[in-house]
């Protein structure tokens, strides 16, 4: 009997409580197809929008075809290494909360599953081509894309659910 112990009391504590469910699939799914949408759109802009030029010349809303050695806003330029090393990390945290059970609310998971999407579409960009490429501009706003944009959604999402999700069980008296 001592020869075969029960594996689950050999696992460290956090293990038992961060494992993938059958359910979860579709939250791999999303990020998955964010990073899908976010590497084709990317791709048709460099193939048919020249670099710098924009379309329409007026508008609310243009294509553009610039490029970002930096983060969000055009901070950390030239970063590009110490910025993917922060991606990654913050890729495997999104990974730890996306399969805890404490974020079991949907609308969390799809703002996680945003942010990981996104996460990685723009660190694909950074390895591949040492910059990511933005084509959305919108006046008096830096440019950006569907990667930046999914984060943006996902952290919207993340916020709302956590701001509204009952905190605890209720007081029985």
């Amino acid at each position: 009997m001592g020869v075969m112990q029960d594996v689950s009391a050999r696992q460290p504590a956090w293990r038992a409580r961060i494992h993938a469910r059958p359910r979860d699939g579709w939250f791999l799914a999303l990020a998955a197809a964010v990073v899908g949408l976010d590497q084709l759109t990317k791709w048709l802009i460099r193939d048919f929008v020249a670099r710098g030029d924009s379309y329409p010349d007026g508008g609310l809303l243009r294509l553009v075809h610039i490029t970002n050695t930096g983060a969000a806003f055009g901070i950390f330029q030239n970063a590009g290494p110490l910025l993917a090393v922060t991606s990654v990390i913050g890729m495997a945290a999104i990974l730890v909360y996306l399969f805890n059970p404490g974020f079991a609310h949907p609308l969390m998971r799809a703002g996680l599953a945003l942010m990981l999407g996104g996460a990685v579409g723009n660190l694909i960009d950074r390895v591949a081509m040492g910059e990511v490429t933005d084509f959305i501009k919108a006046p008096h706003f830096p440019a950006f894309n569907a990667a930046d944009s999914a984060i943006t959604i996902g952290v919207l999402l993340l916020v709302w659910a956590m701001m509204n999700e009952p905190q605890g069980k209720p007081e029985s008296n």
